[in-house]
């Protein structure tokens, strides 16, 4: 019996098709053991160690993806990889050394570096997959979601909520960086995916300074009486300064002695759905976290993973017992049940996403904090 697991053995063997259990030699078991494999049966007895573990036993491996590792690729993709039909989008995906041959961050989640150069146009198309861009450097682009041209600027977040259209215009004169991130591999494997091309450009090609579900749903603590509730946020665009003045708040009140951070030196917000208070997105939840100089989290693990990336700041993550300097830009996979720890250098900004709405939905949602915080 391994220490993980409550009955042996972890999995069957098998020999010539028949499913035996380990060192099995009475006959009359063996025979029994055959019988279920011919009738496409496997007893539970010798697969509850797998099935039931003590504690999640995820096949996703933490990881980090340095920077200065991403860019370089990504501006080579741009110089030889065309954007237009077919491939769609100039996107590249982190691909866990876990879940080998799959482009999948973590088991639930997809997230992909996505590189625009000036003038290229990302034709327009929708799909079932819920996703958002998070940007990182750049300006000059467009993204019409619906119709509707929003701006995309660093430290933004904007949103592709499931089944609209969306396609994206560069008028700029200096390549566009951002995040993606989808919920790709839940709805692979709820065999629940649709996908649908549509017109080679964009319907818009204005460049307005606000789009219209700004100017309709971006006023705090406000919602417009015309508009009805949607499982997904109908606005497109959280913009940098309102999540900076949020974070730098937070800390400021901690300075005079007033509640707001969620520890010492951690401030964090939650992007949600203005309609409902939930969730920007309906199966993902991304989140801003800024932490003081010097400051240090405690050590969380969580039933569920999360994909962070820095945004400006430096900093160490330690992932289980594994510690590693981190940077602007440098991407992180946090499996399900990791430990994680973070700790700033300088100020730390950075970027999360993670599939706890389907979690929480299902009641198997779960978080052990360990570790005092300092700041």
């Amino acid at each position: 019996m391994t220490s993980d697991s409550v009955a042996v053995p972890e999995e069957p063997s098998t020999t010539g098709g028949s499913v035996l259990a380990p060192e099995e030699t009475d006959p009359e078991l063996r025979k029994l053991y055959d019988g279920f494999a011919s009738a496409g049966l496997i007893p539970l007895w010798t697969e509850i160690g797998n099935l039931m573990p003590l504690t999640p036993h995820p096949e996703a491996v933490p990881h980090i993806w340095p920077w200065d590792t991403l860019l370089p690729l990504a501006r080579r993709a741009g110089d030889l990889v065309p954007v237009g039909r077919g491939g769609e989008r100039r996107a590249i995906a982190l691909a866990n050394p876990g879940l080998p041959g799959r482009p999948y961050a973590t088991p639930n989640l997809w997230a992909a570096i996505q590189y625009l150069g000036p003038r290229e146009v990302a034709p327009a198309h929708r799909h079932s997959q819920g996703a958002f861009r998070f940007i990182l450097s750049g300006e000059g682009v467009w993204t019409v979601v619906n119709g509707d041209a929003v701006e995309m600027r660093p430290g933004d977040l904007l949103l592709t909520p499931s089944m609209h259209w969306h396609g994206h215009h560069h008028v700029g004169d200096a390549p566009m960086v951002w995040l993606d991130g989808l919920d790709i591999p839940l709805v692979h494997r709820l065999d629940a995916g649709f996908f649908e091309f549509g017109e080679d450009g964009v319907s818009d090609r204005s460049t307005p300074s606000r789009s219209r579900n700004e100017r309709l749903w971006g006023h705090p603590g406000l919602r417009p009486l015309s508009a009805p509730d949607s499982p997904d946020s109908p606005l497109m665009a959280y913009r940098w300064a309102d999540t900076d003045d949020a974070l730098t708040a937070q800390l400021e009140l901690e300075d005079e002695g007033h509640p707001g951070v969620l520890e010492p030196g951690h401030a964090g917000i939650r992007f949600t759905n203005p309609a409902t208070g939930r969730d920007a997105l309906a199966s993902l939840r991304t989140e801003m976290h800024r932490l003081r100089s010097g400051a240090t989290t405690a050590t969380r693990r969580t039933v569920g993973s999360s994909v962070w990336q820095v945004f400006r700041g430096s900093g160490t993550v330690i992932l289980d017992d594994r510690v590693t300097e981190v940077s602007a830009g440098d991407l992180i996979a946090v499996p399900s049940w990791c430990a994680l720890t973070i700790a700033a250098d300088t100020r730390l900004d950075l970027f999360t996403f993670n599939d706890a709405p389907l979690y929480e939905a299902l009641n198997l949602h779960r978080t052990e904090t360990t570790g005092s915080t300092t700041a």
